[in-house]
């Protein structure tokens, strides 16, 4: 009954595994943050961002690629599975 267990579900969860792996890829993309890192800057810096709503996207953003690179690491790692 093992055998079939292994045959049968260890197929759909690596498959499950590598899905999790792309989607967070896609979620946490750290290169895209960065360059909207960048963008609010030139925004602000052109005048057509007004400095609370810059600094307000700055926290964000910062936050945001604190968590993305922590997801890189772990996928980098392999300590991400679908659970």
């Amino acid at each position: 009954m093992i055998l079939v267990d292994d045959l049968l579900i260890k197929p759909f969860v690596s498959l499950l595994d590598v899905l999790h792996a792309m989607v967070l890829e896609e979620l946490h993309d750290v290169d895209a943050i960065r360059d909207e890192i960048k963008e609010n800057q030139l925004l602000y810096e052109l005048g057509e961002r007004p400095q609370a709503e810059y600094e307000r996207r700055k926290t964000e953003l910062e936050t945001n690629l604190q968590v993305a690179e922590q997801v890189r690491e772990k996928l980098i790692d392999g300590n991400i599975e679908v659970q």
